[in-house]
């Protein structure tokens, strides 16, 4: 089971939910997750959201993951790469591993990865689903 700190989670409610980054200003190199220091040096930053669209770059799929995603088993993981720059590890959604290719063309979408039992809190997060 995961357990993780509610304050940490809502610290990171907009990078998790809405895939909000940085970009260095310096020189305008943008990081998903946030970074406190960039490639060049600086610690100035100005937060960036992503527009959530980009490039399967890898992927496998996943029979026998951790127990709370035991439900969804089998499911795929990749490797995207967004169109902004960064890449990101995330679950791919709406498709099973036959319909994956590397190149195909994949959207963030806002989804329940598990929950923590009968009275537990329902944890929620970004997926990327094939753009057909």
């Amino acid at each position: 089971m995961f357990r993780t700190s509610p304050i940490l989670r809502w610290r990171k409610y907009d990078e998790r939910y809405n895939l909000v980054g940085v970009k260095c200003e310096k020189c305008g190199k943008l990081y998903y997750p946030k970074v406190a220091l960039c490639s060049c040096g600086s610690s100035k930053f100005t937060n960036h959201k992503f527009k959530g669209e980009g490039t399967l770059l890898s992927f496998t799929e996943v029979s026998s993951g951790p127990e709370a995603f035991a439900e969804h088993s089998p499911y795929c993981l990749g490797i995207v790469q967004l169109d902004e720059g960064p890449k990101i590890t995330a679950q791919l959604a709406d498709c099973k591993i036959e319909d994956l290719k590397i190149g195909l063309k994949v959207q963030a979408s806002f989804r329940k990865f598990y929950d923590s039992g009968e009275k537990g809190s329902i944890h929620y997060g970004t997926k990327f689903t094939p753009k057909y």
